[in-house]
């Protein structure tokens, strides 16, 4: 039973790895834009911009649009909340690895 106590400490929503590489280049940056994340992770647009409204829509990541000159940029940044389930959920990998 406390295997499965553990497991349920595992966020879902950041486990998969597409959004535990966008977390992770988050939390290492601090913010991140689109084509960044793109390349960093080998993902295509379509699939990135999935993964990212799933974290948005969870509440973990702020999305900020703007313009450079005529060129638009979408930046991303961990929230307050996003760095403590990232936080969290590490913690929980080290505890069932200690175990």
């Amino acid at each position: 039973m406390a295997a499965v106590r553990k497991l349920d400490a595992i966020d879902d929503v950041i486990h998969q790895k597409v959004r535990l590489g966008v977390m992770s280049s988050l939390m290492a940056s601090g913010e991140c834009d689109f084509n960044f994340l793109k390349a960093a992770l080998g993902v295509s647009d379509g699939n990135l911009s999935t993964h990212l409204t799933v974290l948005e829509e969870s509440g973990y990541v702020r999305v900020t649009k703007e313009f450079h000159g005529k060129k638009p940029r979408t930046t991303y940044a961990p929230t307050d909340s996003g760095r403590r389930a990232f936080e969290a959920y590490v913690a929980a990998l080290e505890e069932m690895v200690r175990r």
